[in-house]
């Protein structure tokens, strides 16, 4: 039985921050997450910053519906996705990304096909939308990483490494997430396929930045990506 729409009238949301070392960004990014019109709590991680980051989280006076743990060892990604799991309590999650690649203006895009009821996870896609064009290779290393999950995975998706995804929450803590770093997000797409839940892709709009300004991914997480679609192919 599928669950009913969500409407906006009663939709709660949890926003799941993971933050490492974005210690001149992490402040604008709640800001903006809490102008979004809707009922809400957010759950920042930090995955043990060296950057000040952490100063700044305890430092802040931060409104009651925003909740902020800490890793005392940087695990990753993955790794404080996976604590702030535990911590969400409203209807849907959304994970928003710590920088400011992700505008949380598209809130409402990427939650509309889980209030409309036709959707159990959401993805926002960067090729879909308004996006910033560079950097060719890592282009080329998300398409092809894609096309083998559509290929495992028999999906039609154009952005499997997105990092804007929403979830009715409780399917996402239903989900064991093995994952410490950015193979989170290959291996919660297999779990989320395999069991059959309604995948939907938006636009979304999407201002990638450079290694000089921050960016963590590289091409070591590909391999490790690569390695996630096929192991949980097979395995749980």
């Amino acid at each position: 039985m599928r669950p009913q729409a969500v409407t906006s009238s009663n939709m709660e949301i949890s926003i799941i921050i993971p933050v490492y070392n974005e210690c001149a960004t992490i402040r604008e990014v709640v800001r903006r997450v809490l102008e979004q019109p809707f009922a809400k709590e957010v759950i920042i991680v930090d995955d043990c910053s060296t950057d000040g980051t952490r100063e700044l989280l305890q430092q802040t006076e931060w409104p009651p519906n925003v909740h902020i743990l800490y890793h005392e060892k940087n695990m990753g990604k993955g790794a404080a996705i996976r604590t702030a799991i535990c911590a969400v309590t409203k209807d849907i999650t959304i994970i928003q990304d710590a920088d400011l690649e992700y505008n949380p203006s598209d809130f409402a895009i990427l939650l509309r096909p889980i209030m409309d009821g036709v959707a159990d996870v959401v993805y926002g896609s960067r090729f879909l939308g308004i996006h910033r064009s560079f950097m060719f290779h890592h282009y080329i290393g998300n398409k092809f990483l894609t096309l083998v999950t559509n290929v495992l995975y028999n999906n039609i998706l154009t952005d499997m490494e997105t990092g804007y995804k929403a979830f009715r929450t409780p399917i996402l803590k239903s989900i064991v997430i093995r994952s410490n770093r950015f193979d989170f997000e290959p291996e919660i797409t297999a779990k989320v396929s395999k069991r059959g839940y309604r995948i939907y892709e938006v636009p979304i709009y999407y201002a990638g930045r450079d290694y000089a300004e921050g960016k963590k991914i590289t091409w070591r997480d590909a391999f490790a990506a690569l390695w996630a679609l096929l192991r949980f192919r097979f395995t749980d």
